[in-house]
């Protein structure tokens, strides 16, 4: 370390905790969620009508005389929609519930004359005004798609809410009406028109408005979405990039996570200094950096206030995946934060490794009998290969993953072949063509061995992508082969990683990230009591969707040494949350709708290339 982290207490008490949820926001965005519920329930419900619920609903803003069910239904879900960013503090959804919360009062008076009616929307309206200064979060960073997604999701609740009150008058419905028959009326009454369906009285024309009253809140919301100025996703800019590689310059042997904060799709906040930065991108309300701080140790403190001040400024929850415990300390230290430990990372010393011995037997035999079927490799610097080569390998790790979802966030560059990343080390595995005859004879005598011809990519088998790690040392970022090759070329090209380090200047080699590995680890030791041998076995069964048991015993093959990573969180509370956001990042869950190819936007940088599971090439997080 180039020096001790200072202390800062002063500047921990002042952010201590970061942006904790205010009191008066959480309980108004709880108040408005309350009535939205009973606004809609009264509206679609006639038996709610008549209960004693209903008596509390009367007098909650939307139960508006002859327009009951539209305005209950109007008001509820917009109110619904406000909620959540009300309790975030946004100011957009602020501005919104001050302008319809005397809107609901208006109209308890002029249409009731209800007076207690108005004076609750007034109570909810006067502590928005009071409290106006805490509602000053900044919106989120988006794009239009968002107008899609909404027009689809509220179109799908629509439909559903418009089934539910179109059969919630049984005893006043003329006939008996297909579900065909509802849908349809359901569909026409979004857009205004009378469908099939009658009513007895007035009841068909409290149907047709509350239906178009859902139309016209999906238009509305929609057009909101798709005419409001955009904020792009995270993008690091050109300049960003140069400060970020002069820092790893000098300080990038530190964390063998450093590179990977040059992904094209994080955004930055530097130190007031420029000595050193935290990246990060924002996903679902959640503001997730991962690794340590990029440069000087004692400039740390101030990158890290510069993130917890704009995570308050936008009320998004802070967290960081993947620190080292040296980052887990200063990050606690500074703002308050707790730190759990969420996995090992495994590194293996090039000066330490070798093939003999019994522990190495199996990984021995591997390589030897993959080498006798033919297989050859290269390990080689991505400035040491030409145009036409790395073409071929992009090409060649795209079709070969394992997804269709580009997986990697924490631990993943999200590019192969940039010209500003000379210095990454990429191996790889090829089969030349006599002895793949050779061993087509073989599969043919019985020897097991596929028949493996040549395709589209030549000889090119497989591909191993490392990342600098300092100047001595490489961080494995991704992991692809061809489905058609043998078993167990990821090790062949791991081994041969290794040996070749020594001629290229690479002292350590840092390999999977393994979560969770010391309790999968302990839990299969003997003695292990039955709360640890409970929480290994959820691990295993959890293995079957995440390989968390395999990629540990992958990484235990190499004998590395594991140097153990934390998550760093606010609350517990935060933690569910923090773990969805995270595998959204690493393209482990996606909640954005599928959209055609030719519809895609097309991202400013290379799609992110997956890394970490072994036989999908993906590393892991």
């Amino acid at each position: 370390m180039s020096g001790e982290v200072p202390s800062r207490s002063s500047r921990a008490r002042r952010i201590v905790r970061g942006p904790r949820p205010e009191a008066v926001p959480a309980l108004v965005g709880r108040a408005c969620a309350v009535v939205g519920v009973l606004d809609i329930a009264a509206g679609v419900f006639p038996r709610f009508r008549h209960s004693r619920m209903h008596a509390i609903a009367e007098v909650l803003p939307g139960s508006l005389g002859p327009f009951a069910a539209a305005l209950s239904l109007s008001v509820g879900v917009l109110l619904l929609l406000l909620a959540h960013g009300l309790k975030r503090r946004k100011r957009r959804a602020w501005r919104a519930a001050v302008a319809l919360l005397p809107a609901g009062a208006v109209s308890q008076f002029v249409y009731r004359h209800s007076v207690i009616g108005a004076l609750i929307s007034l109570a909810l309206f006067v502590p928005l005004v009071i409290h106006r200064d805490e509602f000053k979060a900044l919106p989120d960073p988006r794009s239009r798609w968002r107008a899609l997604a909404n027009f689809v999701l509220m179109s799908a609740g629509s439909l559903a809410l418009g089934l539910v009150i179109v059969s919630a008058h049984p005893k006043r419905t003329i006939g008996d009406p297909s579900l065909a028959d509802r849908i349809t009326h359901v569909l026409y009454g979004l857009f205004g028109f009378e469908g099939p369906v009658d009513y007895e009285g007035s009841t068909s024309w409290t149907v047709a408005f509350s239906l178009g009253a859902l139309g016209l809140i999906t238009a509305v919301t929609t057009i909101y979405l798709a005419f409001r100025p955009e904020h792009p996703a995270a993008h690091l800019t050109e300049e960003d990039e140069t400060q970020l590689r002069a820092l790893l310059e000098k300080h990038g042997a530190r964390d063998s996570l450093g590179h990977f904060a040059l992904r094209r799709d994080k955004a930055v906040v530097f130190s007031p200094s420029g000595k050193a930065a935290v990246t990060y991108r924002v996903v679902s309300g959640v503001m997730l950096a991962s690794g340590d701080p990029i440069g000087d140790v004692e400039a740390w403190p101030g990158a890290i206030e510069r993130f917890m001040d704009e995570a308050k400024a936008h009320s998004w929850t802070p967290a960081v995946m993947g620190c080292s415990e040296t980052g887990g300390e200063v990050w606690t230290r500074e703002t308050g934060l707790d730190a759990l430990e969420l996995g090992d990372e495994a590194v293996v010393d090039v000066a330490d490794f070798s093939l003999a011995g019994r522990a190495m037997r199996n990984v021995r035999q591997m390589v030897k009998r993959i080498e006798r079927a033919g297989y050859e490799t290269r390990v080689r610097r991505i400035r040491d290969l030409g145009e036409a080569e790395l073409d071929r390998i992009r090409r060649a790790a795209e079709d070969w993953r394992g997804t269709d979802t580009e997986r990697g966030f924490s631990m993943a560059l999200g590019r192969i072949g940039d010209p500003a990343d000379g210095d990454c080390l990429i191996a790889t595995a090829h089969r030349i063509e006599g002895a793949a005859r050779s061993a087509s004879g073989r599969a043919a005598a019985g020897d097991g061995w596929a028949d493996d011809q040549p395709g589209q990519y030549g000889d090119l088998k497989a591909i191993l992508h490392f990342v600098p790690w300092g100047t001595d040392g490489v961080s494995l970022d991704l992991m692809r082969r061809d489905r058609s090759a043998d078993p167990g070329m990821n090790e062949l090209l791991i081994v041969a990683a290794l040996q070749a380090a020594p001629k290229l200047g690479i002292t350590r080699i840092s390999l999977n990230f393994a979560m969770f590995r010391s309790a999968l680890a302990r839990g299969e030791k003997i003695g292990a009591g039955p709360v640890l041998r409970a929480w290994r076995g959820l691990l295993v069964f959890l293995s079957r969707w995440f390989q968390i048991e395999s990629l540990y015993k992958f990484n235990a093959k190499f004998q590395p040494r594991w140097e153990p990573r934390f998550v760093v969180y606010r609350a517990s509370g935060d933690l569910p949350r923090i773990g969805l956001a995270a595998m959204q990042a690493e393209g482990f869950v996606s909640l954005a709708l599928p959209l055609p190819r030719f519809l895609r936007r097309q991202a400013p940088a290379p799609r992110p290339c997956a890394h970490s599971i072994p036989e999908q090439g993906v590393r892991a997080a």
